[in-house]
């Protein structure tokens, strides 16, 4: 594994730190495209962007410690670090929770389109293939940084990683899961794309990317389940769970919506004051 990529005089450049920026730079560049045919600006696409970042982190983290409360409440001086310490000994950023942080980044995308009167499906419907780039990109990262592997393997493409940081013992062939999450969620890309030029109500494709997530996600943890992702409960992890969740939320608004007779969903999102189709 490769945590610290290079250093820039005493800057350490590491593997997650840069994927994760390099994911969110193209994930951003790719929704300013998406824009152009409506009615909601770059800039306002980059605030929110910027925004969502930082409150992702943020509550990403603050999911962490409730999920590995015990463990922080051992070590309390990690609770306000991200890239040292016992928890992190190769460096680097850890402690951060997907699930945490997509609560904070979509929450941030709801205030920011209130506050500036935008259309918030709409913004959203834009703002989730590049979400799908960004952590498909970050999580060539983790794979650099060695961490959220998986189960062992004898499948030929398995890979040893480093147990816990530590240099000196290695893992026996496992499933490089963060791979298969990296193919997943280019694949979920894809599909967004599709899926936006025949779109049928605003919002189907944010509660598209929801659903599409939690199927990939709920599968991957299976290779996952007992070496980087604790059992919580009925034999699931935490992120099968919330899941199970996303799958019970967003499937039924899928069914129902696309039930319905069509609408002028492109019109929506061009007008996102106006939402009543042209005669």
């Amino acid at each position: 594994m490769r945590s610290l990529l290079f250093q820039i005089g005493p800057i350490p450049i590491r593997a997650y730190g840069l994927m994760l920026w390099v994911g969110m730079v193209l994930g951003v560049l790719y929704s300013v495209r998406a824009a152009r045919n409506t009615n909601i600006k770059a800039d306002s696409i980059i605030d929110v962007a910027l925004y969502g970042v930082v409150a992702g982190v943020i509550f990403a983290h603050i999911a962490s410690i409730l999920l590995d409360l015990p463990l922080y409440i051992t070590h309390p001086s990690e609770i306000l670090g991200l890239w040292s310490g016992v928890l992190s000994p190769n460096g680097g950023l850890r402690g951060l929770s997907f699930h945490g942080g997509l609560i904070g980044a979509v929450g941030t995308a709801y205030l920011y389109t209130r506050r500036k009167r935008i259309n918030f499906l709409a913004m959203v419907d834009i703002l989730s293939p590049g979400l799908a780039i960004a952590y498909g990109i970050t999580r060539i990262g983790c794979f650099l940084n060695g961490c959220c592997y998986g189960i062992p393997t004898n499948l030929p493409w398995a890979v040893r990683f480093h147990v816990d940081g530590m240099a000196n013992e290695l893992t026996p062939p496992s499933h490089p899961t963060q791979i298969y999450a990296m193919l997943a969620n280019f694949a979920i890309f894809g599909l967004l794309v599709m899926l936006a030029k025949r779109k049928r109500f605003t919002g189907q494709i944010f509660v598209s990317y929801l659903a599409m997530y939690s199927v990939y996600r709920f599968l991957n943890e299976f290779l996952r389940k007992g070496v980087t992702a604790d059992v919580a409960f009925a034999g699931m992890t935490e992120a099968q769970i919330v899941s199970l969740i996303g799958l019970i939320i967003t499937l039924p608004i899928l069914w129902i919506k696309l039930r319905r007779p069509e609408v002028c969903a492109n019109f929506e999102i061009s007008k996102v004051e106006g939402p009543k189709c042209p005669s």
